[in-house]
Order: C-alpha cells, then structure tokens, then sequence
C-alpha cells in the first residue's frame, strides 16, 4: 500500500544555503527566510505570488525592503517545495 502524499509544505535554499545565501546581511537573511515561510503557507498558491511566469513552473521574483533586493524561487507543487533558488542584495 501506498502512504498517502503528505499536504505538509516545507522551503530550502537550492543548491544550498551557503550558495544561496552567503554574505548576506543578517537583517536581508531574517527576511529572506520570513518569505520564505510565508510562501510555504500558501503552498501552491505560491506560485501567483511576486513577479515572473505564471505558468510551468516557473522563476518567481519578491522584492526585498522596498526593491533594494530580489527573492528569487521556484514553486515545485509535485514536491510540495518551495525553492529558494537566488537572492540578489543592492547594498
């Protein structure tokens, strides 16, 4: 018997935090993982959220503080996984 598909949505940085992440303020970094569980709330909702392509799948981009910076992700819905795949910071 197959188990049954958990509805349970998680994030990660891909390919890993310190790719994804490193360097970056502490502040940008607090916020960056607040979006990031944001996101997971809405779960494929996710994927309407910010800028980019609506369909397939899709880069996404959310502004960070008022546009110095960029949250980049991908919605994976068959993995229930949001994927933080790039933050770019203005300084």
């Amino acid at each position: 018997m197959t188990p049954p598909v958990s509805d349970v949505w998680a994030w990660e940085y891909d390919p890993d935090e310190d790719h994804v992440a490193s360097g970056l303020p502490a502040p940008v970094a607090a916020e960056v993982e607040r979006l990031a569980d944001q996101l997971v709330i809405l779960g494929s909702d996710a994927a309407g959220a910010g800028r980019g392509p609506l369909h397939g799948g899709g880069l996404r981009t959310l502004d960070l503080f008022g546009g110095r910076g960029f949250l980049h992700f991908i919605v994976a819905d068959h993995l229930r996984l949001v994927l933080i795949v790039r933050v770019t910071w203005l300084d």
